[in-house]
């Protein structure tokens, strides 16, 4: 358990945490009292769950009618009827939309084909955005019904609510961006620089590992400075995350030591590969028209259920009336060989082993603890093959026996609240395209001599080289900056009136890599840092009967927090100024 101190301010806040999740959500809470110690709180009743003894979590769903209102959101949108109410309507259904938020890179274009598209005319902002607004409500009406004199607890903090967005730890700025574009759009908080900054992000690793703090799974696991493994197995992401004690045996303060992994392979793929597997089992048959039926059955009750390769599966999803032996079917059930539903996991499972093997060569001081956490933490084929396999590699693996299904949202509040994890670990390599001087010696320059230029001050140099200024797998502190000095010429002042600095990052092996036009797909832009005009620090120059003007400056990288902050530095009569430069990501 974590020490916590009391409130120390003289107002009371409330912060709320929404963990949108690819398939279910769940919401956290904590009122902030002067003087008390904060607890951390779930949202257990929703609307259409009241009677359900205090579920944590909803469905990630959304229905819209053809003119793009909602219909009805999570429970609501799976009550008795509602797909036929959706069919003669035709509605729109919108889920497992957090993954439209995606980076689209190399690694992820194959998801595309995978989920379901979004409704028409609506982005994912908009989905994202209406969602949170539904959680919003429902956190509402939970606090004021719950608590004693909640109206009125309620008005004295709803005008300065601080937000806990949780998302994969594959999730960047822009993404992070989208998010906070979608909390504006749902009316959380104002269009304003202060109302932006009331919505803060968590990675969901980390918000797990959290979870694990407040449960004392720590406590044990880790002694002497041993590390960690989150295995955060949610709907549609696997989270790899690796922690150790900063200083072992003296509190809960914790240091990130590998790069954090994501991965697609989440529970709904095993749901995907068992409708591919029934696609082409049941092709030709008159049962092939209810694949998405069965599958939908597989993945309620069969995929929960399965332990045992040795032993045939059954899919319940039809009557006495529906029979075929030659497939399988009597009686309205499908019957598979355990070991066709075990392949369906099998991706899932070498992809989290893989993980952990990658993370344990990488990190920064031994690993011999795993925690399995998530929704698909509960199948219990998955906890068996883990701990087959991560015994044979002598490590110690569990997983908490309650709750776990409310780990990354309660997680996040004790993001807020303990502050527990100091450093953290860049999981990419970050620079900007420069221009180095050209080298008649060097082959490399030789080769590219056709993108060489000469600058005004006389020097030639080369276009496409990538300036490195924080590595991947670098361990970074929260207050640790990173940083190199740079310069531009021009050949008026004018041109200083405004400076843009593309920040890429690089998404390959290398451990330096140097030119942008190998393996080009590799490198990706980031974000624009703009800074204002700095025509006053022009520096009037001469060289060849040319005159021409020249601003130094520093690009300064901050990536100790959760998110990434970039500024413009530069030197002013002596004194260093650093823009609060703007973030611009790409859409």
């Amino acid at each position: 358990m974590s020490h916590r101190q009391a409130y120390t301010s003289s107002s009371r806040k409330l912060v709320l945490a929404f963990d949108v999740g690819t398939t279910y959500s769940g919401i956290s809470y904590s009122i902030l009292d002067p003087g008390q110690i904060p607890e951390i709180r779930g949202v257990t009743r929703f609307p259409l769950q009241e009677k359900s003894g205090g579920d944590s979590k909803i469905p990630t769903i959304i229905y819209y009618d053809q003119a793009g209102i909602v219909r009805a959101v999570g429970a609501e949108a799976l009550k008795e009827g509602i797909e036929d109410e959706a069919e003669d309507q035709l509605w729109n259904k919108a889920e497992w939309f957090k993954l439209h938020l995606r980076p689209e890179t190399e690694s992820t274009r194959h998801i595309h084909e995978k989920i379901p598209p979004l409704p028409p005319n609506k982005s994912v902002v908009d989905v994202f955005g209406d969602f949170l607004g539904y959680l919003f409500q429902c956190a509402k009406v939970y606090i004021e019904e719950t608590h004693a004199g909640g109206v009125d607890l309620w008005a004295s903090v709803k005008n300065s609510i601080e937000f806990v967005l949780t998302h994969p730890n594959g999730w960047e700025g822009a993404q992070q961006s989208k998010m906070r574009d979608a909390a504006i759009f749902a009316g959380l908080v104002p269009n304003t620089r202060e109302g932006r900054a009331r919505v803060t992000f968590v990675t969901e690793g980390e918000a797990s590992l959290y979870f694990c703090i407040q449960s004392g799974l720590t406590n044990d696991a880790i002694r002497d400075g041993e590390g960690v493994l989150i295995v955060d197995a949610g709907g549609g992401t696997i989270d790899i995350s690796a922690y150790r004690r900063a200083i072992p045996d003296k509190g809960d303060i914790f240091e990130e030591i590998a790069p954090p992994q994501c991965h697609f392979h989440g529970s709904i793929f095993v749901t995907h590969h068992a409708r591919v597997f029934l696609e082409e089992l049941l092709q030709g048959s008159r049962f092939f028209d209810d694949v998405p039926h069965i599958t939908k059955c597989f993945d309620k009750t069969t995929k929960l259920s399965f332990r045992n390769s040795d032993e045939p599966q059954y899919i319940k999803f039809g009557t006495a009336r529906d029979r075929d032996p030659n497939l399988g079917i009597r009686s309205g059930q499908l019957k598979l060989s355990g070991l066709d539903v075990s392949t369906f996991f099998e991706p899932s499972i070498e992809c989290i082993m893989k993980g952990i093997v990658e993370q344990c060569a990488i990190a920064h001081g031994e690993i011999t603890s795993v925690f399995l956490v998530g929704g698909f933490a509960a199948s219990n084929w998955l906890f068996a093959r883990l701990n087959e396999s991560l015994q044979s590699l002598g490590m110690n693996f569990c997983r908490p026996d309650s709750h776990v299904n409310k780990a990354v949202a309660d997680g996040a509040i004790s993001f807020r609240l303990d502050h527990s994890v100091r450093v953290r670990v860049s999981k990419l390599t970050y620079g900007i395209q420069i221009n180095i001087p050209y080298d008649p010696g060097n082959p490399e320059h030789v080769r590219r001599h056709s993108t060489s230029y000469v600058e005004y001050s006389g020097q030639r140099r080369i276009r496409g080289a990538f300036g490195t200024i924080l590595s991947k797998n670098t361990q970074v502190s929260e207050t640790k900056e990173f940083r190199k000095p740079y310069s531009r010429e021009a050949g008026s002042a004018d041109e200083f009136s405004s400076l843009d600095v593309k920040i890429k990052c690089y998404r390959g092996a290398q451990d330096t890599p140097e030119w942008m036009d190998i393996n080009s797909e590799l490198y990706t832009t980031v974000c624009r840092v703009q800074a204002g005009n700095l025509q006053h620090l022009a520096r009037k120059c001469e060289a060849f009967g040319t005159v021409y003007y020249k601003v130094n400056y520093d690009v300064v990288l901050f990536l100790g927090f959760t998110e990434l902050t970039a500024h413009i530095a530069w030197e002013e009569n002596g004194i260093e100024r650093m823009s609060p430069a703007t973030i611009v990501y790409d859409a």
